[in-house]
């Protein structure tokens, strides 16, 4: 399996330079140059996630060899997360919600970025290449933590986060700054997401920038969904999901479902794409937006148009206005045509929008949820089924109950949940209509008297560790300072 680029499909490189790379060197997003099927899913019933993970690697990730997939596999699943299944599906009257936040930072992102280092670990080896790599990571909260916790200590390997300093939840900034490893560089910039997110591909674009690195013995990557190596793992857990409800005997073989996703960088949810062309039954997608609600407008209307303005939220994960991983999407749905993609893409950058013709209401649906709903169904699930969800996960089961009341639709829905209850403990609280302490991690310890939610070990240990990153720059210094993080490390190297 080879690998094109959005914006050029004549690049032809294998998955193991698509992993180090990150993005293509004009911009675009690399892309499998055709989606393989999955075979016989009902071989796979009743098997452990790291089997299902090993075979849908193994579909895209070809040029790595049996043995160093397992050993990805193994090392990034057999003892991180706090759950043995890895992901929960936890069922209420109406729903099944597929719990992806057992990792080691409470959110999914760790599925994807615990393997994901062995992955390039492995790549590096067999591509001989001498250079350090800098995994350079735009975060607006989850992604962040989880990158520097799969990344840290690991040889070769520098990691620069960048976080916006007033768009994270403080747990999602403790889990930052507090988190150890001499290889982890952690930015707050005095700006939004889609700043970071925009230096980031600015950085990546800058051919003088990127020479000037390579010079000093260092070479680009990203961890991010952007990065291939970082969306296929993700692939797994609706498979997943959707053998555990065959197997709970909750649906019959070949049973269509509805997935709902919640999300900003439609990373997520590009995931369950690519596994309903693997032959995932999948009835219907519903991405689910919070007050950002740029992807609705657009699944609805046919306009993608960014120029609003970034409203901070309670799912700060989702406080975004440019979705990166919607170019692949479009790519797909314009039957790859590159010249149409690089069209749009040059819209976006110079007018902050662009039109295409309306996505057909069969295969996915936008839905969004204002603070107040958000609220509404925290308090609702909590008190009729005795479950707790966080913000992104209530956006995405407010979505999902505005769909069923517009569309009678009844098939059975998988709802992913991104994160743990107890990294938003003050507004899980308030929703929940008990009364919210000042301090978050005295918040965290009224959820646990008052839920049945595990609060995770490293969430409870995050108020004794003392905070190690403090750097917070201007958009416009980021650069400079990346390169004297770097630096810095060089001579610690070289003492």
């Amino acid at each position: 399996m080879n690998y094109r680029s959005t914006r050029d499909n004549t690049i032809n490189i294998s998955s193991m330079d698509a992993i180090i790379k990150g993005i293509s060197d004009e911009g675009g997003l690399f892309v499998p140059k055709s989606l393989p099927k999955f075979g016989n899913m009902e071989a796979f019933i009743g098997s452990p996630f790291s089997d299902i993970a090993y075979k849908v690697l193994s579909c895209f990730l070809t040029d790595y060899s049996e043995a160093e997939l397992k050993f990805a596999v193994k090392n990034a699943y057999d003892d991180k997360f706090s759950s043995r299944d890895i992901v929960n599906i936890k069922k209420t009257n109406d729903a099944f919600f597929l719990e992806l936040f057992h990792g080691p930072t409470s959110a999914f992102k760790d599925i994807a970025l615990q393997i994901m280092p062995h992955l390039l670990q492995i790549a590096l080896r067999n591509k001989e290449i001498k250079e350090k790599i800098v995994i350079l990571v735009a975060t607006s909260g989850d992604t962040g933590k989880a990158a520097l916790e799969g990344f840290k200590d690991i040889e070769g390997i520098e990691v620069v986060v960048l976080y916006p300093n007033k768009g994270v939840s403080d747990i999602q900034r403790a889990q930052m700054q507090t988190q150890t490893g001499d290889n982890l560089h952690v930015i707050a910039i005095n700006g939004n997401f889609d700043d970071a997110q925009n230096e980031v591909k600015n950085i990546f674009s800058d051919k003088k920038y990127n020479k000037e690195l390579l010079d000093k013995g260092f070479r680009l990557s990203s961890a991010n969904s952007i990065n291939i190596g970082r969306l296929i793992p993700q692939i797994t857990y609706y498979f997943y999901g959707y053998l555990k409800m065959l197997e709970n005997g909750e649906i019959e073989k070949d049973e269509k479902i509805n997935v709902v996703v919640p999300t900003g960088n439609f990373g997520n949810i590009l995931a369950a794409y690519y596994a309903k062309e693997m032959g995932l039954p999948v009835n219907h997608f519903i991405c689910a937006s919070n007050d950002n609600n740029v992807l609705t407008d657009f699944f609805n209307q046919g306009e993608y148009n960014r120029n609003r303005e970034l409203l901070l939220t309670s799912s700060p994960s989702m406080d975004i206005l440019i979705s990166s991983n919607l170019e692949r999407f479009i790519y797909h749905i314009l039957g790859e045509d590159e010249r149409l993609v690089n069209q749009k893409m040059k819209e976006l950058k110079e007018n902050g929008k662009y039109c295409m013709d309306k996505i057909s209401d069969e295969l996915i649906s936008g839905e969004y949820i204002n603070e107040k709903e958000v609220s509404f169904w925290i308090g609702k699930v909590y008190k009729e089924e005795n479950y707790v969800m966080d913000p992104h996960t209530a956006v995405a089961y407010g979505a999902y109950q505005k769909y069923i009341q517009r569309t009678k639709d009844q098939h059975k829905t998988l709802i992913a949940s991104t994160a743990s209850p107890y990294k938003f403990p003050k507004k899980v609280l308030n929703s929940m209509g008990i009364k919210v302490p000042d301090n978050d991690f005295l918040a965290m310890e009224v959820l646990e008297k008052n839920s049945l939610a595990k609060f995770p070990k490293k969430l409870r240990e995050l108020k004794e560790l003392p905070i190690i990153h403090d750097i917070v720059v201007e958009k416009n210094d980021i650069k400079k300072t990346i390169e004297e993080l770097l630096e810095g490390r060089n001579s610690c190297d070289s003492n």
